[in-house]
């Protein structure tokens, strides 16, 4: 596999986003993730974006960070934001999620983000699998689904304390 750090607004991340919205709205009968993103929030060094592809050149994971600090929506100073964790369905299995979100952790921490955070659902038990296995813990909910019964937010710090 081949990890490639490529704009949100890559034509592979645009197709791969259409498609991790769809399992959103079947898994959550809605209208998927509507949080307002825009690939100038994943621009270096304020967040990463990064697109996985198969040895034949399939786009088949994404992931990315975006900078948060505190506000309204219950973010904290030094916040990294992970979204759009996303591995199509042939290709799960294999540790690319965990090779993303390990690649995402270290260039956070690189530039000097303290915390990652993430919200995800409780319609999504294998990313909640995911991240506690990889040492988030629940934490305080925030941004834009902090309200929903559905939702589930989790932390891990970035820096040692």
């Amino acid at each position: 596999m081949i990890i490639q750090n490529l704009g949100y607004d890559h034509p592979d991340a645009v197709r791969l986003n259409d498609e991790v919205q769809l399992e959103y709205a079947e898994r959550y009968g809605d209208e998927g993730d509507i949080t307002p993103l825009d690939a100038a929030m994943f621009m270096p060094p304020r967040g990463l974006y990064l697109i996985a592809y198969d040895p034949e050149g399939r786009p088949v994971a994404t992931g990315g960070w975006r900078s948060q600090d505190a506000n309204e929506e219950n973010y904290r100073d030094g916040d990294a934001e992970l979204k759009r964790m996303y591995v199509v369905p042939e290709a799960r299995g294999k540790g690319l999620a965990r090779r993303i979100l390990a690649a995402l952790e270290a260039d956070a921490r690189a530039a000097g983000r303290t915390r990652m955070v993430l919200e995800t659902g409780t319609k999504q038990p294998e990313a909640i699998t995911l991240y506690t296995s990889t040492g988030y813990e629940p934490c305080e909910k925030f941004g834009h689904y902090r309200t929903y019964d559905t939702s589930r937010c989790f932390a891990k710090p970035l820096r040692e304390s």
